[in-house]
């Protein structure tokens, strides 16, 4: 950690009122950001170390004490110290009993312990209040001021008081506090910080091993067969032509998986013939993902537009461009303007330009700072109708690439069709299954059900005079 000035003035402090007192034990890169936080925003701060001489690294009118005198300064102690380093809190049981304890610490896994710091902290010091915050907020982020990352601080602990003290100091310090109920919730409060992306796991594993799929596919139909079948060798094309068939293929096979949990959702109620049963757990899973995959099929679908972007500066294209100029020129012959290939031509860039764009505006209603200024009835309009709209949008704009080559055989290669065709599988399946459950006399039953309606139950009859569960 970057070494900081340690001459503060307190931002809030009032001459004509005694400043409030706390303890923090430990002066390790948290207890220190900590403290320096504390003390800008009006705070005396003592510090409790097994060395109790002054370092030039604490803020400047804060005292450092042994354990056992610092204790008795406060009775609010914030525990900045490893798990492992907390039995000599045994010998303090006398000097800590009706103190509240705040513990700030982290493991270095995930449920390494059968009972978490916090309730382990209760246990060696019975007669104190033990409070679990601020094991979300980083000593980085204390020091900067925590305007470059979370505000929020779960707070819990078994008694009210001692929570809603440690509570307000966390609204002093410009945090945001969250009451999370008891000590038993200490356990999720310290697994949180050290989830590495969990929404987003299950998106990344799914699109690499949808990119190395269809990558080793286009390697075997564009550069190994070619070099088997004419001896011809085409491996610059995994550098640009090859990926920039893959990221297509990869965003919207990714944008298709978006919305495919959803119509099993409504087959699955259709087929049990109420919403009151749970989905399987792979599909709750998925569903809470959707929003993850969007994202990162959108990122795909970026690096296919600056990939196309980049076509016409490539050494092998001016090349052909070049060779194709001097042909017509030396045989003087001109290839005829034919209006439909421009249509052709035309419409597949204009679709996909268009679902580029609702794609882009499917990410930006995605982020929070957005997603919040919009009504459910507004995000789900944008999320799902116009969702659709952009998936219809780009498997056209995949159609209108593979136009008449779709029914040639010329384009099998070891009986392999082209990777686009392969891409619209997935697209097409929704979209198909999609119209049909829009279908007015499916759709109608699916509506009755999700508003309360049970096949074959009693409750049937008083669901639809309005008086079910919503």
């Amino acid at each position: 950690m970057e070494k900081t000035c340690t001459v503060m003035l307190p931002l809030t402090m009032n001459s004509s009122e005694k400043p409030q007192t706390v303890c923090i034990f430990g002066t390790g890169d948290f207890g220190r950001s900590l403290g320096f936080k504390m003390f800008q925003c009006g705070y005396s701060v003592v510090f409790g170390s097994r060395n109790s001489r002054m370092s030039s690294l604490l803020p400047s009118g804060a005292e450092v004490f042994s354990y056992s005198e610092a204790a008795q300064k406060s009775d609010i102690i914030f525990i900045a110290i490893h798990r492992e380093h907390y039995e000599f809190l045994r010998e303090l049981t006398e000097d800590l009993n009706g103190k509240i304890l705040v513990d700030v610490s982290n493991n270095p896994k995930i449920n390494q312990y059968p009972e978490s710091n916090a309730e382990y902290l209760a246990q060696l010091v019975p007669g104190a209040y033990v409070v679990k915050a601020f094991n979300t907020i980083s000593a980085w982020a204390l020091q900067s001021g925590a305007l470059d990352a979370s505000r929020q601080v779960f707070v819990c602990g078994n008694d009210s008081k001692a929570k809603q003290r440690v509570m307000d100091i966390v609204r002093a310090l410009g945090l945001t506090p969250l009451d999370q109920g008891s000590l038993k919730a200490a356990t999720e409060i310290e697994n949180y910080p050290l989830q590495l992306f969990p929404m987003w796991r299950f998106p990344f594993y799914l699109s690499a091993a949808l990119c190395l799929f269809f990558f080793i596919y286009c390697v075997i139909r564009d550069v190994i067969y070619p070099y088997v079948i004419e001896n011809k060798d085409s491996t610059f094309r995994m550098a640009v032509s090859i990926p920039n068939s893959v990221f297509p293929i990869t965003a919207l096979t990714l944008l298709a998986l978006v919305y495919l949990p959803g119509v099993i959702a409504a087959i699955l109620q259709l087929y049990q013939g109420t919403k009151y049963r749970r989905f399987p757990d792979w599909l709750d899973h998925w569903m809470l993902c959707r929003k993850q995959l969007g994202l990162v099929a959108l990122g795909f679908a970026f690096l296919h537009a600056i990939y196309t972007l980049v076509i016409p500066i490539r050494y092998y294209v001016r090349w052909r461009m070049r060779n194709t100029t001097l042909t017509k020129v030396i045989t003087k012959k001109d290839d005829p303007f034919f209006t439909s290939t421009a249509w052709h031509s035309d419409s597949y860039l204009s679709v996909g330009i268009l679902g580029f764009f609702l794609f882009v505006l499917l990410g930006i209603t995605s982020l929070p700072s957005v997603s919040n200024m919009m009504n459910w009835r507004e995000f789900r309009f944008i999320q799902s109708k116009l969702g659709y709209l952009t998936l219809i949008l780009c498997t056209a704009h995949a159609l209108l690439y593979g136009g008449k080559r779709f029914l040639s055989p010329s384009i099998l290669r070891w009986y392999l069709p082209s990777a686009y065709v392969l891409a619209l599988i997935i697209p097409c399946t929704v979209l198909v299954i999609k119209f049909i459950l829009i279908m007015p006399c499916i759709n109608n039953t699916l509506k009755r059900i999700r508003r309360g309606w049970e096949r074959d139950s009693k409750s049937s009859k008083s669901a639809l005079n309005g008086k079910s569960d919503i």
